[in-house]
């Protein structure tokens, strides 16, 4: 049976990523070897992974080598870093869009690159996965965010971010029990 999984903010080929994010990679290489295992070791084939964008800081040729390598399906929800004019890149991915929506068993997930703390259906059990905040002042932010509306409003607001530098994530795509934890 094929899975779904979801990760954001992999910046593959990006040197200043690793002093962002404090990574536990020597190099640029490093880091690239390893996304690309531990995606590998989790993916099979007939799984899909949901991509919440800034994927690459690399040139076009050096992200198709990648993409080749990575198994499953993959889709695009595009970041501020990515660049998808190149027909060869784009046709690695079974859809590239700005934002989607995903029943995942059942679940309704509002999928987007950037937090939306007021996201389609929050206050009636929806979802929301997203990235690009890294551990940052803006994750704090949304975090904050999160806890006022379950203060104010006494509902949970399941608003989970999936960047790959998050401890629950790992550098690993995961899925939604997973994530939800």
């Amino acid at each position: 049976m094929s899975k779904n999984f979801y990760i954001a903010d992999w910046h593959y080929g990006h040197n200043n990523i690793l002093h962002y994010d404090n990574r536990p990679f020597k190099n640029v290489e490093e880091m690239n070897k390893e996304l690309i295992a531990r995606w590998n070791k989790v993916v099979a084939q007939c799984d899909t992974v949901y991509i919440l964008g800034d994927m690459f800081w690399c040139n076009t040729e050096e992200a198709i080598k990648i993409l080749d390598k990575l198994n499953g399906k993959k889709i695009l929800i595009k970041g501020n870093h990515d660049r998808c004019h190149d027909k060869e890149f784009s046709s690695r991915f079974t859809k590239i869009v700005d934002y989607l929506e995903v029943n995942d068993n059942g679940k309704h997930i509002v999928l987007s690159h950037y937090p939306i703390p007021c996201f389609k259906n929050h206050f009636h059990g929806w979802y929301h996965f997203y990235g690009h905040v890294h551990v940052s002042f803006e994750y704090n932010m949304m975090e904050h965010d999160k806890m006022l509306m379950e203060t104010l409003y006494g509902k949970r607001c399941y608003m989970f971010n999936v960047g790959a530098m998050i401890s629950y994530m790992d550098y690993t795509p995961r899925t939604f029990d997973e994530i939800i934890v």
